[in-house]
């Protein structure tokens, strides 16, 4: 059976609530950290890094933009602004569709993968050194697998976005 929570002082110190608070609170703080390390040194923001990255999943067709605003979790008119920034930083840019020319795909440029790479290799050291060595070697791969299922899960759960 479920605690209820009846007072201010049991919703602070209810179990399911602490675990959530120190969820994002410790990915508030990664970001942070870890956006501004890439920010300092390749100019880009870290939303604009994961878009890097998304479409360095997607490969060479590109993604259209609905695909990426689903990704990041931000509308339509927010994916297109930052897509924008990115096309004039020279990053990515945008292409018809071959089977269907009236849908524009966003893909990388040149300097969006040599971005994405050199980007990654120091975001992967820093996420190693801040993220996954404070845990018990033993314990990293089923920790990564569980955030794989919380994930998911969320993502599943999420309405459509407009």
């Amino acid at each position: 059976m479920e605690p209820e929570i009846t007072t201010a002082a049991q919703a602070a110190a209810d179990e399911r609530v602490v675990a959530f608070g120190r969820l994002l609170g410790a990915a508030n703080r990664l970001e942070h950290i870890l956006g501004r390390e890439i920010e300092a040194e390749f100019g880009i923001s870290h939303v604009m890094f994961e878009v890097l990255l998304i479409l360095g999943r997607a490969g060479a067709p590109g993604l259209p933009m609905r695909r990426i605003a689903q990704e990041q979790v931000l509308t339509t008119g927010g994916a297109t602004r930052l897509v924008d920034r990115m096309v004039r930083a020279g990053l990515v840019e945008r292409v018809a569709e071959p089977g269907d020319r009236r849908v524009q795909l966003v893909r990388l440029t040149e300097l969006g993968e040599r971005t994405a790479v050199a980007a990654a290799r120091k975001h992967a050291r820093n996420v190693q050194r801040l993220f996954l060595d404070v845990l018990p070697p033993e314990q990293r791969e089923l920790f990564k697998a569980q955030l794989r299922l919380v994930s998911h899960a969320a993502r599943d759960a999420l309405p459509p976005l407009g």
